[in-house]
Parts: C-alpha cells; sequence; structure tokens
C-alpha cells in the first residue's frame, strides 16, 4: 500500500472513530437529550446530584415538560426527599390531571412512606383517567393489601389478570391476597399411598383443617388420622403464618401425637419469608421432629421467582450429622402454572430424599441408615364458585426402604377447601 493511500485510511478510520465517540455523547443541549443524560447518571453512574443537575437545566427549558419532573421526583423519593418528590408529582398533575407515570410514580413514593391512603388515592385517581392501567391496578391493590381490605385488594388484582395473565408481579400478589381475602376456611383431604414392596397393606390419611385470619395473620389448626402398618394414630397441629413487615411474614408451626410410628411425638417448624423485589420469594426455616429417641433438627431453604403465568422453586433440606449417622440432604424443584386465578393452578415437581414436610414419609426420618429416595409428582387445583377449590394429586416414589432393597410407592390425594 502507498503511503498517501495508508495516510487516507488511517484519517478516515480517525474520523469514524470521533464521529462514533461523539455520537455516544448525551446530547446536553436540548431537554430530551437532558432527560436522557439525567437517567444514564442516575442509573448507570449512581450519581444523583448529577443526574439532578441535568434535570433543574431541563426543566428551566421546558417547565412544562411533565417527564422531567416525574424523574426528578423519582429521586427525590429514591433519596427519602419525599416532601420535594410530593411538590414534583402534585404539579405534574396540577398540570396534566391523571398523568399516568406521576400517579405510579406518586402511589410508590406513598406507599414506601408508609401513606397508604394516599397511595390508594392516587391510584384510584389514575384510575379514573387509565381504567386498564396494569400499574396503576398493582398499585391499587398492594395499597389495599396493606391496609387490610382483602376483599377489595383481591377483586383489584383479579381484574388485573384478566388483563394480563402473565404479569408476574400480579400473580405473586394474588398468591399473597388470596390467603386474606376471607377470613376463616375448612379443608378436608383423603390420602391413599401404596406400595409394590415395602408394605402388604396401603396407608390412609384423612385430615381436616380449620383456619381464620386474624389481625397478625393466618392461623389453622388440624387434626389428622391416619392407618399405617395396621396401627391407628391421630395427629394435632397448629399453624400461624405472622405478619411481620411489607416484606417478611413467617411460619410457625406445632404438632403432636400419641401414636409413635404412625406419627412423630412432637413435631414443629419455624421459617422466614421474604417477598424480594422482581416477583421472587424466599424462605429460611428449620424443622423438628421428636420420635421415641433424640428429637432431629433439619434446615430448609427455599427460592422462587414468578415467570408470567409461571412459580418456579426450589428447596432443599439439610440434616446435619449431628442428628443422624452422616448428612442427611434432600432437594426438590417445582414448577406451577397458573392458567386463570391464584387458585387455579397445574404443578410439577421432582425430588430426592426424604423430607420433614413431607406428610407420607416424614416417619422415615427415624433412622440411622442414610436411604435414597427419588420422587415425582403432578397436582391440579380448581376453583369452583369463587370460594370452593378442588384439588387432586398424585406422586410417585423409588425409595431405597433397606439398604441395597429398592421398591415404589404411589400417593393418590383428593382435597377440598372452602372459604367464608
Amino acid at each position: 500500500m502507498r503511503l498517501p493511500t495508508l495516510f487516507t485510511y488511517c484519517s478516515f478510520v480517525v474520523m469514524m472513530f470521533t464521529a462514533v465517540k461523539a455520537t455516544s455523547q448525551a446530547d446536553t443541549t436540548s431537554s430530551d437529550g437532558l432527560l436522557i443524560a439525567a437517567k444514564k447518571a442516575a442509573f448507570d453512574e449512581d450519581n444523583y446530584p448529577k443526574a439532578k443537575a441535568y434535570l433543574y437545566k431541563a426543566i428551566a427549558k421546558s417547565p412544562n415538560y411533565a417527564d422531567l419532573r416525574v424523574f426528578l421526583g423519582r429521586i427525590y423519593t429514591w433519596t427519602k426527599n419525599y416532601d420535594s418528590a410530593r411538590i414534583c408529582f402534585e404539579e405534574v398533575l396540577k398540570q396534566s390531571p391523571g398523568y399516568e407515570d406521576a400517579c405510579i410514580a406518586y402511589a410508590d413514593m406513598t406507599y414506601w412512606n408508609d401513606e397508604y391512603k394516599k397511595s390508594l388515592a392516587v391510584s384510584e385517581e389514575g384510575l379514573t383517567y387509565h381504567p386498564k392501567s396494569e400499574a396503576l391496578l398493582l398499585r391499587k391493590a398492594r395499597a389495599l393489601n396493606i391496609m387490610r381490605r382483602f376483599q377489595e385488594a383481591d377483586k383489584a388484582v383479579q381484574e388485573l389478570v384478566k388483563l394480563n395473565k402473565n404479569n408476574t408481579e400480579a400473580r405473586a400478589l394474588a398468591n399473597r391476597i388470596r390467603e386474606n381475602a376471607t377470613k376463616n376456611k375448612i379443608g378436608v383431604s383423603y390420602d391413599f399411598v401404596t406400595f409394590d414392596k415395602q408394605f402388604a397393606d396401603p396407608w390412609h390419611l384423612v385430615s381436616v383443617d380449620y383456619g381464620r385470619t386474624t389481625g397478625i395473620g393466618s392461623i389453622t389448626g388440624r387434626i389428622t388420622y391416619a392407618n399405617r402398618f395396621k396401627t391407628d394414630g391421630y395427629q394435632y397441629e397448629l399453624e400461624a403464618y405472622p405478619r411481620i413487615s411489607n416484606t417478611f411474614y413467617s411460619y410457625v408451626g406445632l404438632g403432636y401425637s400419641d401414636q409413635v410410628g404412625v406419627f412423630p411425638r412432637w413435631r414443629g417448624g419455624f421459617s422466614l419469608y421474604a417477598n424480594l423485589p422482581k416477583s421472587y420469594e424466599a424462605e429460611l426455616g428449620v424443622r423438628y421432629l421428636k420420635f421415641s429417641g433424640d428429637p432431629t433438627w433439619v434446615y430448609t431453604g427455599y427460592i422462587g421467582k414468578y415467570y408470567k403465568s409461571w412459580l418456579f422453586g426450589a428447596r432443599t433440606y439439610i440434616t446435619p450429622s449431628t442428628f443422624t449417622s452422616t448428612v442427611s440432604s434432600s432437594y426438590n424443584i417445582s414448577a406451577r402454572y397458573y392458567y386463570a386465578s391464584a387458585d387455579d393452578m397445574l404443578g410439577f415437581n421432582v425430588g430426592y430424599g426424604i423430607s420433614p414436610d413431607d406428610r407420607f414419609n416424614a416417619i422415615q426420618i427415624n433412622g440411622n441408615t442414610k436411604l435414597i429416595s427419588y420422587k415425582a409428582g403432578i397436582i391440579f387445583r380448581k376453583k369452583v364458585a369463587r370460594f370452593n377449590i378442588f384439588t387432586i394429586d398424585g406422586s410417585w416414589f423409588n425409595q431405597e426402604y433397606l439398604p441395597k432393597t429398592i421398591g415404589n410407592q404411589y400417593q393418590f390425594s383428593v382435597a377440598w377447601l372452602r372459604r367464608f
């Protein structure tokens, strides 16, 4: 290549690089460019003072540009300058009543600042202008839920689900509301368990429970009858789900039976649940089982994620070697597809190991041998006439019930739940 040609080629490359670099820089001469620069400073650089400086300049150029004040109000909200945020949102709504983005941001700010009535009022005002706004319906339902107006919250979130059944935030909120939407519930279930090798006689379990929503959360009492090993037994349980905050709630359970072998003598549990951002949920907890000998403590962890109409989850139980001859663990992966409401569901699960929450097999934790168990199951749940829920499910277990001795176990269940 001749020198002039090479020089010309290099000059062209330098010019192109300079042009690309120039176009990649934010335009700070227009209001639109300043808004883009402010978002870049806030999101990419985490520099709120710089973002506000861009917005002040833009507002001076375009005082009626609503999106500038809305984003400035959001920055004030993130930095907990709530009075300044309120001024921004109210100025926008004064100029443009019902402006959707301003209503959404204002409802968020007041909710995070524990002004639930105001958050509800802002959401409802926005919905008069945008009745099919998913974001505003979600905020309305969220505010009603925290105000314990559960039936209204359920109505709002179900309206949202009808508009978009793949809205993951709505699905997550609907599942939290559904237990609170009615104060009382009664349930009856029957389980049949049969074996190809391990036992000649099948197992039968029947449960009756009653639950009530209280000021601290739901409380449920349950009586379970079982016939196992040709022996009858009863277990009495009390469970509660105390609410701690907007993000956290807990599980506390205690059970007793006078027929050890059919059931553990004592069983208990505690878990802390968290409703996390981006439609995640998580749990950390402990379970307690007491048969005739020393008690067993089992630790559990769970993570779940709502995606469109699905809820995917993974759970593990770990039993330290302090309580068994070796460290024991079980794992379970589940997927639930919500095809209509939060109570209409088709679910699948696969797992390894025996878990203390497994009402069919938990008694087999009472042993010194680490046995291998595989599981696969399917569950179908359908809401009928709004307050009735019917469930059927089945599971297959491939289980090592003695060292190097494997058999199959089949479980079938039917249940009915009535809320009132």
